[in-house]
């Protein structure tokens, strides 16, 4: 996911409640919260693949699924003036929408091409790219310590990818398509590096609600990929249309619902920590659904992107002094 809503910090309260006891209860909702969420985005890979539609068409039922399930939400919630957004803050949500329609087309494509589990690792790299661009085109400052993390997630990358130790080349040879499994890689390099740009963008306007950008980016996907369905088929009634309802119900509506509620209850260090609930999730959903591990070698080139992601995304004592 790319939208990082604001959090909220409960009121000092002057009257008799003990804070301590009510601060313990929202940082353990917001816990259960985010593992939920996580659990939930964990499966989509096993949506994607036994929807069987071509890419684009799974992301425009995707996107109009899910914006009827996001709108649904915000109206029965009384957020709907929160949804209304002009000047530059609809562009920006209009151009986060566009590079989410193409992050989530690569990563679609990505799947059936090498695995959820490699697809969904590869695809969480996504944090480097928005510290390089930060240092390159924003003149963000970036610590030796962010650049050694960098270069260590950079390392557990390519060991993710199986390229090194012939899981790669088996999985050609299973699948019979000796550009396939490198397309997909690629294609989740495309998709994360289209999604660091949405983050970049949806920082430069925070105050824009979470449910509207994740609305409008819904809406902007389901209007330009209007013709798909019709140029590339429709899916055949019965067992496709339940799993592509769910994509957008499930997988947008209620996931985007629950991480947000979980992230405005917790604080950056521990949201960094269980936003790798979702990755790990999809490894075990992979093994368990259709049978297909890791090797030993991708398995610690896992656990090198995430100790190095975490490493990046612990707020520091100047982050956490500035508030």
């Amino acid at each position: 996911m790319n939208h990082s809503p604001s959090h909220t910090a409960a009121s000092p309260s002057l009257a008799s409640t003990p804070q301590p006891a009510n601060a313990h209860t929202r940082e353990r909702d917001g816990q259960w919260l985010l593992i939920a969420g996580g659990v939930l985005l964990g499966t989509i890979g096993v949506f994607v693949e036994e929807a069987g539609q071509h890419p684009l068409v799974t992301v425009w039922f995707r996107c109009a699924f899910g914006a009827l399930a996001l709108l649904a939400w915000c109206l029965g919630t009384g957020r709907g003036r929160e949804l209304l957004l002009s000047g530059k803050a609809r562009w920006v949500a209009c151009a986060t929408g566009v590079l989410m329609v193409l992050n989530w087309a690569l990563f679609f494509a990505a799947i059936p091409r090498t695995s959820i589990a490699v697809a969904t690792v590869i695809f969480h790299i996504q944090p480097i790219w928005v510290i390089v661009f930060g240092a390159l085109f924003l003149r963000a400052a970036v610590s030796p310590l962010q650049w050694l993390a960098t270069l260590a997630a950079l390392a557990g990358l390519v060991l993710t990818t199986g390229l090194l130790d012939g899981t790669a080349a088996a999985a050609v040879t299973e699948s019979n398509n000796s550009q396939g499994y490198l397309a997909g890689v690629l294609m989740c390099l495309g998709g994360s590096l289209c999604y660091a740009g949405v983050t970049l963008l949806a920082n430069t306007q925070k105050a824009i609600s979470p449910y509207a950008i994740a609305l409008w980016q819904c809406l902007v996907g389901a209007v330009a990929l209007a013709w798909a369905p019709f140029v590339l088929g429709w899916p055949p009634l019965g067992a496709a249309w339940g799993w592509l309802l769910g994509l957008g119900v499930l997988h947008t509506g209620l996931a985007y619902v629950v991480l947000f509620a979980g992230m405005a209850r917790l604080g950056l260090g521990r949201i960094a920590v269980l936003q790798f609930v979702y990755p790990l999730t999809a490894v075990l959903v992979d093994w368990a659904v259709y049978g297909r591990t890791l090797s030993p070698v991708q398995l610690a080139g896992v656990g090198l992107m995430a100790a190095a992601l975490w490493t990046l995304r612990r707020p520091g004592k100047a982050a956490a002094s500035a508030g």
